[in-house]
């Protein structure tokens, strides 16, 4: 096949600005037709017409072979096209159909080379209208589909089919007009002005009112068909609507309507301060005559693709869980014996005596796992019905964040529930280092009346029980980093103004904040005790799992219910397996 270029007329499934998507094979009956090549959607004239297209639909969209005439128009572009002054190409269609947010069908009628293309994906017009009792139909309507990796429209001349937008223009609400305004709604807006109107005008008198001749400006005065008392159609409605109220000119209308004065002064209180378009066209609604102005306002656009998620501040969880020394067996079991007891120690020899033997004593902790899990469903149909985002995706990322913070959670300090609660980690098979043996975590106490500077010398007071690997680190609460932070000497200088400032003054390699810790407290021999600090190194920590460590995701159709269920659970051990390889900093209430 002979052809001077190719490239893609329009690429399917991207979303374009206005959050309509061409979906595949929209144009499949397009497959292999020859269409006119066009420069600039130009339709006015013949000179405009450059080559012909061979269209090839393909999985990702359309493919176009073009090749050029022999007119000069046709050399110049073929100029243009291999010097790569112009790259960018565009689709005239018509028939289009869409349901929701997505075209599926319509007919290519020319393939343009333009000047600058649009976004990836497609900008329509004019779509087919949903009737009431769920049929459709085709629009007449043409529109025009940008393809292109830039965000700007065609910025050639305008012609009578297309308008073009500077590449460097930015869109501004202040700058909108009516036309503007109507342009953006959609087909049910549209439906609810074309009513609106139809409530105002009662309707056209076809037999008597004569066609209206756009280059004849209307007069009032001078209008010999004008009557005031003829504002009232032969049927006793209201004011006479002579023209499509997307198509015409306010000049077509008679009795209330939007001027251009009107429209100054509504955007220009719309640019005062606490206003809104919104406002301050409902403001003057009564001035214009329509009863319920806010049904033609255009749906809000969601500026994120997905809900946003309002979470803890949860950096600390991977910290924890990647920190962990993690085993490919779910049952650790730990043994250790104590060295320090006085008849372990070595002994002098007394010449012609009986040497003593010692007796070394060894003890054992066994940990077995558990299953955490988390657990949801959607209805197929709101699956199905939910075509802006993957909502499945969505979810199961949902309960992936949930799992791991709860894990790193019970791991530091419990899941917080009380043992009577039936969704409890047990801590016999998670054990948290907050509530570990003395034996494993260390544990000091904070006088209630201690000031910040002394809890700090305490705490390096007691760096000397830890025992465990390396260079720990410190996982602590906001608040208890704000009150160091906010040491001052007598110059009423800063002491500590950074983080690792405060770390190297408690000889730890880092200061952690954990959200959830804030408010952690316990009861002690009947007394509270809040939660300052951990100290550790969470390669001290063993976290053991089959599998090694597979966190297994389950999925699941309820055909009773027509529902998908989701399950992400993880059945592991979690233990500190090393002497006093933690430190427990807390302070006494009472």
């Amino acid at each position: 096949m002979k052809f001077d270029f190719s490239g893609w007329a329009t690429k399917n499934d991207l979303t374009c600005s206005d959050g309509r998507t061409i979906k595949h094979n929209a144009f499949k009956e397009n497959d292999g037709q020859r269409v006119p090549l066009v420069w600039q959607h130009g339709h006015n004239a013949v000179d405009n017409v450059l080559g012909h297209a061979l269209l090839e639909n393909r999985d990702e969209g359309v493919y176009a072979y073009c090749a050029f005439n022999d007119t000069p128009g046709a050399e110049n572009a073929k100029e243009l096209v291999k010097h790569g002054d112009v790259k960018a190409l565009s689709i005239y269609a018509n028939r289009l159909d869409q349901r929701g947010a997505d075209v599926i069908h319509g007919n290519i009628v020319e393939v343009s080379m333009v000047l600058s293309g649009a976004n990836p994906g497609a900008l329509i017009d004019n779509v087919a209208l949903e009737h009431s009792d769920g049929s459709w139909t085709e629009s007449e309507e043409e529109a025009i589909i940008y393809s292109g990796l830039t965000l700007s429209h065609d910025s050639g001349e305008t012609t009578e089919d297309t308008e073009s937008m500077d590449e460097d223009e930015v869109y501004d609400e202040d700058d909108l007009t009516v036309a503007d305004v109507l342009e953006t709604l959609d087909d049910d807006q549209r439906l609810a002005v074309a009513a609106l109107i139809e409530e105002i005008s009662g309707g056209v008198d076809d037999d008597e009112d004569e066609e209206f001749d756009e280059d004849e400006e209307f007069d009032e005065d001078n209008d010999e068909d004008y009557d005031e008392d003829a504002e009232h159609g032969d049927f006793g409605g209201d004011t006479l609507m002579h023209s499509n109220i997307f198509e015409g000119d306010a000049r077509r209308t008679v009795g209330s309507h939007l001027s251009h004065a009107d429209e100054e002064l509504i955007f220009a209180e719309a640019r005062q301060p606490g206003m809104t378009l919104r406002t301050a066209v409902l403001a003057h609604a009564a001035d214009y005559g329509i009863k319920n102005p806010e049904l033609l306002f255009p749906d809000a656009t969601n500026l994120d693709p997905e809900p946003q998620r309002i979470m803890r501040e949860n950096s600390w969880v991977a910290k924890v869980l990647q920190g962990a020394k993690h085993t490919p067996f779910s049952r650790v079991k730990t043994q250790w014996s104590n060295l320090t007891a006085d008849d372990l120690r070595a002994k002098g020899y007394v010449k012609a005596s009986r040497k003593k033997d010692v007796v070394y004593e060894v003890a054992n902790r066994k940990t077995e796992p558990t299953t955490v899990y988390n657990k949801t469903k959607i209805d197929r149909d709101d699956v199905l019905d939910i075509t802006t985002f993957n909502v499945v995706a969505w979810m199961q990322q949902n309960l992936r964040f949930a799992l791991e913070e709860e894990l790193a959670r019970a791991v530091l300090i419990g899941d917080g529930r009380d043992v009577t609660n039936a969704d409890k980690i047990k801590e016999t098979n998670i054990r948290p280092i907050w509530k570990d043996d003395e034996l494993f975590s260390h544990k000091v106490l904070i006088n209630k009346d201690a000031k910040t500077p002394d809890i700090i010398d305490a705490v390096r007071r007691s760096r000397k029980f830890y025992k465990g690997s390396g260079m720990p680190v410190l996982f602590t609460t906001n608040a208890f980093v704000c009150d160091m932070l906010e040491i001052k000497d007598v110059n009423q200088r800063y002491i500590y103004e950074t983080k690792q400032a405060i770390a190297n003054a408690l000889n730890v390699s880092d200061v952690i904040e954990v959200e959830v810790m804030e408010g952690a407290k316990r009861e002690v021999a009947g007394k509270n005790q809040n939660l300052l600090g951990i100290i550790v190194n969470m390669q001290d920590y063993t976290l053991g799992a089959d599998k090694g460590g597979e966190t297994s995701f389950f999925e699941q159709f309820d055909i009773d219910f027509n529902q998908q269920k989701y399950l992400l659970e993880a059945r592991c051990s979690g233990a500190l397996t090393k002497y006093k390889s933690a430190i427990v900093i807390e302070k006494a209430t009472a």
